[in-house]
């Protein structure tokens, strides 16, 4: 049985709906950086008829290094996602990472994202759910995809019933992350499943300092994940990856988005029978 899809702002993330896009840099670099970056996907997104949400951290805190950017922080990062809201119209994501970060972020942001090492933790789905906020958890890569029907059930026994699953790998193998496509309509029988194709392409810790990645293989992924069902997809852009300061080795160019959508808008419509 089919989960029942998600409001966001005035579109539905879920089943039978148009395919969905999270998109947006890694990190916040500057406002300017978001901006561009979020006008760009916009219009790729109207031309091809996907609902976009513009999405960007304002820090992360699970770096490999802890000399890597970590971005500008809750105060200044939430002025930029406030701003690029404004200024395109469009709904904003963010990820959270402590329970007292959820209330500021959910006066500005259209949905709170949990990180998939954190998908277990109560005291941060609660104060997520709390926000009135949708609320996206990450499948943690430890997870079998059934047990994340408990993690969105601690969202709604708050009274929350907006809550989506991210798949970003099923488990680490040999050195890289695997993914099972079967775990989209598992989860997908409890909540609407977005893929996240960027990823799901990590070395974790593959660079030392960092972690590395597989950025040609985005597209198959991204493909097979709509192809399995999956209602959105996750993909971290940049226009300039090579110089990007967060998952460089990741991180998709802007020059090749739309033709990777166009394909898997016709993969999307092909599943649905549209």
């Amino acid at each position: 049985m089919a989960s029942t899809p998600v409001d966001i702002g005035p579109f539905q993330v879920g089943a039978g709906h148009p395919l969905a896009l999270i998109a947006g840099p890694c990190i916040i670099e500057s406002t300017d950086h978001c901006l561009r970056v979020a006008e760009f996907a916009a219009k790729v997104c109207e031309r091809l008829g996907i609902h976009y949400v513009f999405k960007c951290s304002f820090d992360k805190a699970n770096r490999t290094s802890i000399q890597s950017f970590r971005g500008p922080g809750l105060k200044s990062g939430l002025d930029t996602l406030a701003k690029v809201k404004s200024e395109t119209g469009l709904p904003v994501l963010t990820d959270i990472h402590l329970p007292d970060q959820a209330a500021p972020a959910g006066e500005v942001c259209d949905i709170l994202q949990i990180p998939a090492f954190l998908c277990r933790q109560t005291d941060l789905l609660v104060a997520a759910a709390k926000s009135g906020k949708p609320v996206n958890i990450k499948k943690g890569q430890f997870m079998a995809p059934d047990q994340m029907e408990r993690a969105v059930d601690k969202v709604r026994e708050q009274g929350n019933d907006r809550v989506l699953l991210t798949d970003r790998g099923t488990f680490f193998g040999y050195g890289r992350l695997v993914n099972d496509m079967t775990c989209i309509p598992v989860m997908q029988t409890f909540a609407p499943v977005i893929f996240d194709a960027t990823h799901s392409c990590q070395l974790p810790g593959g660079q030392g300092n960092q972690s590395a990645g597989l950025r040609q293989f985005v597209p198959v992924l991204a493909r097979a994940g709509v192809a399995a069902g999956a209602d959105a997809l996750f993909i971290e852009i940049h226009d300039r990856p090579d110089e990007a300061k967060s998952d460089v080795a990741t991180v998709f160019p802007l020059e090749k988005l739309e033709a990777l959508l166009a394909t898997c808008v016709r993969i999307r419509q092909a599943s649905i029978g549209t």
